[in-house]
């Protein structure tokens, strides 16, 4: 158990802005993981083996990018009892993101928006990163004790049309380091970016990653899965197409899904209105919606990683039974802190749920 509970230090977050909240919160994990300190935050992991995608993940409960851009704390959120722990957006080159402000809380109905823009300290700097964190270090070519995601994605100078490059680029810096890779196509925060799930889009992109990844392969002699990270503000024709490319390139997952530009459910609240991706509670039941859509399409086996609104164990398990063989949480650690993550991974070991 954490030496400080979340219910003490939250107050004091919550009197910063938002982001400068996020940044002080990494900055302190950055410096303090790998001491005596870490205890502050430090929780047993909850054991739940399971293997998807060909990985063997110690319990069903991820941290979803976008929290540690720059991949400084991995072995800080390890700490937590992650069963695994995904890091970036990574971009080729660094780029500053969006103006500020560009996070804001919705306290009432436990919600972010943010159109932070894969604000990012480059590819270099990622990949120097992870190579420098214990639990990488650790695997030693042996099984991990913690799954590390790497996810990918476009500089904002880059032209759509170029986009393909920088997801090549993105790709080849980050393989030899990552469990998989998620291809973020679905940021409402990059100009255009969602362009990518359209369908002649994403088949040309999907294409170039699975050939670049078979080379890759080759020469490395390993075969890293590759995930897509997408929307949940898509129609039921959009999934079935999004799936089907899935399956025609040989991707070995899918995570549903990213932010949502919806507002409906927090019409009227403080930042309603402020442009980007809206995350958190009301984020739970559209992202189940696609993840049960995907599920049908693309039956039993397929790994899907479910994201969005998890802000409890039961919201861990609505996953699930929506279709889910893994969740990732993000907002909910913000509001309830780190004890979500042993919520969670418990009440899916105790109460995994039959699918619908």
């Amino acid at each position: 158990m954490a030496l400080l509970p979340y219910a003490l230090a939250r107050p004091a977050l919550f009197c910063l802005d938002a982001e400068s909240a996020h940044d002080a919160t990494l900055a302190a994990m950055s410096r303090l993981q790998g001491t005596p300190m870490q205890a502050l935050w430090q929780a047993r992991r909850v054991e739940d083996p399971v293997e998807i995608a060909g990985l063997r993940f110690p319990n069903r409960v991820g941290l979803a990018a976008g929290l540690d851009k720059n991949a400084r704390c991995i072995d800080g959120f390890a700490a937590m009892g992650f069963g695994f722990v995904e890091v970036g957006t990574v971009t080729p080159l660094p780029q500053p993101g969006n103006p500020k402000p560009r996070m804001f809380r919705l306290p009432q109905a436990q919600a972010l928006i943010n159109r932070l823009g894969f604000n990012n300290d480059g590819l270099e700097a990622f990949v120097t990163n992870v190579r420098r964190s214990a639990v990488r270090q650790r695997a030693g070519g042996q099984a991990p004790s913690l799954v590390l995601g790497l996810n990918i994605g476009k500089n904002a100078a880059t032209p759509i049309e170029r986009a393909t490059e920088d997801y090549l680029i993105g790709l080849e810096g980050v393989y030899p380091h990552a469990d998989y890779v998620t291809v973020n196509i679905s940021s409402p925060n990059t100009k255009n970016l969602r362009a990518l799930q359209s369908d002649e889009a994403l088949d040309g992109l999907l294409g170039a990653l699975a050939k670049r990844r078979e080379g890759l392969a080759a020469a490395q002699g390993r075969r890293v899965p590759l995930f897509v990270k997408i929307a949940p503000d898509l129609d039921e024709a959009q999934v079935q197409v999004i799936a089907a490319t899935l399956l025609r390139h040989g991707m070995d997952g899918v995570i549903a899904t990213n932010t949502t530009i919806a507002r409906d459910a927090v019409e009227g609240l403080a930042h309603a209105e402020e442009t980007g991706g809206l995350s958190g509670a009301p984020v739970l039941a559209p992202s189940n919606r696609v993840i049960a859509q995907l599920r049908a399409v693309l039956g039993p086996q397929f790994p899907i990683i479910g994201v969005g609104g998890v802000m409890s164990g039961d919201d861990a398990v609505s996953k699930m039974a929506a279709g889910a063989d893994l969740v990732q949480v993000y907002t909910g650690l913000i509001y309830r802190g780190p004890e979500l993550v042993s919520e969670a991974a418990q009440a899916l070991r105790d109460r995994r749920p039959t699918r619908r």
